[in-house]
C-alpha cells in the first residue's frame, strides 16, 4: 500500500524574480559586477587571470573599500567571481605581446554575462548566481594556509600531500552539512525559519546515529568541525547561502589553543555560532541537489502538470505543502474542468489510489460550488460515489441519494487504505480514532468487511487488528482479515 515517497518534503521558495533581486543584491556578487564594469585593456592581470598585486588597490578603490590588506582580499576574491562567471573574459596573450616581465597574462574585456545583469530573465540571473557560488564553495573548501612557503615543493607548486587535504573529501563533507541544514529547514516540525546551533549541525556529522553518550575522540571530531564550519560559513555569507553568527572569537579564547571548544550545560549556544539558509540559499542547495539526482521537489513542480501527476505528487507531502501545491494548480485552471480532471485521476484500483481520493476530495474543496455538477456526475461511481456524497454532504447540498450498504463499507476500506498510507510509521492515534468509531457506528463491521471487493481489504483489516484497543474486537478484525485473504484466493 505505501507508495514511494520523495526523499525531501517539498520546499517553498520565493519567485525567481525576488531570488534574482537577492542574488544581485549579496555582496559578493555585486563586487563582482562592479569590478567587471571597472575593468578594461589597461587592467593587468598574471598568468592564471588573476589580478596582479599592483592592481589591487585600485581595484578595492574601485569596489569603495580601503586599498588595504583587507581590502585587496575582497577584490581579489571578487575578481575570482567575476572571471569564474564569465563577467570579465580574459583572452590568451599573442606571443610576445606581454610586459618583459612577464606579469601580465592576457587582455581583459567584459564578458558576455555581464548584459544580463540588466538585461537577463531571472533564470539567466540566477544562473549566474549558481556559477558564483560554485566559486564560492571551491574558496570555502580550500585548504587554510598558515604559511605558503612551508606547502611548496622544490618547484615552486603546492604539495597536497603535504597538507593532509582530500578536496573531494572536503567537498562532500561541506555537502553533506548542507544538505542537512536544509532537511532541518524544509522539514515540518524543524528548525524552519530559526537558526541553527554549529554544534548541533556538526555533531549531525560526526556522531553516529546509535551513539548514546559521545566519546571523548567524538567530541573533539565535533570540535574540529565546527572551527572548519565557522571558516567555511564566513566565506559563504557573502555569496548569500546563509546568514551566519559566528563562534565569540573570546569564547575560542577561553577555551584556549589545545583544548576543543565544547558546549556545557549553562553555556549561551549562540555563541559557538548560529546558522540559517537563506531563501536563496534554498534555492541553490536543491539546484545542486538536483543535479546530483537528488529528489528535492518544491512547492510549484506541479503546476503545469496533470492531476494525475498532481495527486500522486502531493501524496506524501506535508498538510501545507499539499494545499499551497493544490491552490497553485487550480489557480491555473477553470473549476469545472478541473474538478472532472481530478475525479478522473482518482480512479483506480493500485496501491496508491486511496490515497490518491483522499487528496482529491480535498482539492475539491478548494474549488469550492463550483464542484457540485462535476461531483453529482459521479455518484453512482463505485469507487467515487462514496467520496462524492461525503463531499456534498459537507457542502450541505440538497438532494444527496443515501448510499447502498456496499458503497459504505467500500468507503470505510478505502479511507483506512488512505489514512495508512498517509501516515506511514508515523502517529497513529489518529487512525486508532477512526478505527474505533468506525466499528462502533457499525454493528457486525467484520461481518460485512471481510467481503468488500477492495484490494486493500486484508490488509486494511489486519492493520485495524493491530490498532483496536478492544481485544475482543481486534481478534474479531484479525479473523476478518483471514477470511479476506482466503477469498482473494480463491
Amino acid at each position: 500500500m505505501m507508495s514511494d515517497r520523495p526523499t525531501l518534503p517539498p520546499v517553498r521558495l520565493p519567485s525567481d524574480a525576488e531570488l534574482a533581486r537577492d542574488a544581485l543584491g549579496t555582496p559578493l556578487l555585486a563586487r563582482a559586477v562592479r569590478l567587471a564594469r571597472w575593468a578594461g585593456p589597461q587592467t593587468r592581470v598574471g598568468a592564471g587571470g588573476e589580478l596582479v598585486e599592483e592592481q589591487l588597490p585600485a581595484a578595492a578603490e574601485a569596489l569603495g573599500l580601503t586599498p588595504d590588506d583587507d581590502g585587496a582580499a575582497y577584490a581579489s576574491e571578487a575578481w575570482r567571481v567575476a572571471v569564474d562567471t564569465g563577467l570579465v573574459v580574459v583572452d590568451d596573450p599573442q606571443d610576445g605581446e606581454g610586459d618583459e616581465d612577464g606579469g601580465d597574462g592576457g587582455l581583459v574585456e567584459a564578458g558576455g554575462q555581464l548584459a544580463l545583469v540588466t538585461g537577463g530573465a531571472p533564470q539567466d540571473v540566477l544562473a549566474l548566481w549558481l556559477d558564483a557560488l560554485e566559486t564560492a564553495l571551491a574558496d570555502a573548501t580550500a585548504p587554510l594556509l598558515d604559511d605558503l612557503a612551508d606547502v611548496l615543493n622544490e618547484d615552486g607548486d603546492l604539495d597536497l600531500e603535504s597538507l593532509d587535504w582530500d578536496p573531494q573529501r572536503e567537498a562532500e563533507f561541506l555537502d553533506g552539512v548542507l544538505g542537512n541544514l536544509y532537511l532541518l529547514t524544509v522539514t515540518e516540525g524543524g528548525a524552519g525559519d530559526a537558526p541553527v546551533p554549529l554544534p548541533a549541525l556538526a555533531a549531525s556529522m560526526i556522531v553516529p546515529d546509535d551513539m548514546g553518550e559521545p566519546t571523548d575522540d567524538i567530541l573533539e571530531q565535533v570540535s574540529e568541525a565546527m572551527m572548519r564550519l565557522d571558516d567555511q560559513f564566513r566565506v559563504l555569507e557573502p555569496i548569500g547561502l546563509v546568514e551566519y553568527q559566528p563562534v565569540d572569537e573570546a569564547l575560542m579564547a577561553e577555551e584556549g589553543e589545545s583544548e576543543p571548544v565544547a558546549v556545557g550545560d549553562d553555556e549561551d549556544v549562540s555563541r559557538y555560532g548560529m546558522v540559517k539558509l537563506t531563501p536563496l540559499g534554498l534555492y541553490g542547495v536543491r539546484a545542486r541537489m538536483l543535479e546530483a539526482g537528488v529528489d528535492a521537489p518544491a512547492v510549484g513542480d506541479l503546476t503545469d502538470k496533470g492531476a494525475d501527476s498532481l495527486l500522486d505528487g502531493v501524496a506524501h507531502y506535508p498538510e501545507a505543502s499539499a494545499r499551497a501545491e493544490t491552490q497553485r494548480w487550480l489557480a491555473r485552471r477553470e473549476p469545472l474542468p478541473a474538478a472532472r480532471e481530478l475525479l478522473t485521476a482518482a480512479k483506480g484500483t493500485d496501491a496508491g489510489s486511496p490515497l490518491r481520493r483522499l487528496h482529491c476530495q480535498q482539492a475539491l474543496s478548494l474549488v469550492g460550488a463550483d464542484a457540485e455538477h462535476a461531483v453529482r456526475e459521479v455518484l453512482d461511481d463505485r469507487e467515487l460515489g462514496g467520496l462524492a456524497r461525503v463531499w456534498l454532504a459537507e457542502r450541505g447540498a440538497a438532494d444527496v441519494p443515501a448510499p447502498p450498504e456496499s458503497m459504505i463499507f467500500w468507503l470505510a476500506v478505502d479511507t483506512i487504505a488512505a489514512q495508512l498510507d498517509a501516515v506511514g510509521g508515523g502517529d497513529l492515534d489518529e487512525l486508532q480514532d477512526l478505527v474505533e468509531g468506525l466499528t462502533s457506528q457499525h454493528t457486525g463491521f467484520f461481518d460485512a468487511a471481510w467481503r468488500v471487493d477492495h484490494p486493500a481489504t486484508p490488509e486494511v483489516l489486519e492493520a485495524m487488528g493491530r490498532l483496536h484497543r478492544d481485544k475482543r474486537v481486534a481478534k474479531e478484525a484479525r479473523k476478518a482479515a483471514f477470511k479476506a485473504r482466503s477469498r482473494a484466493g480463491a
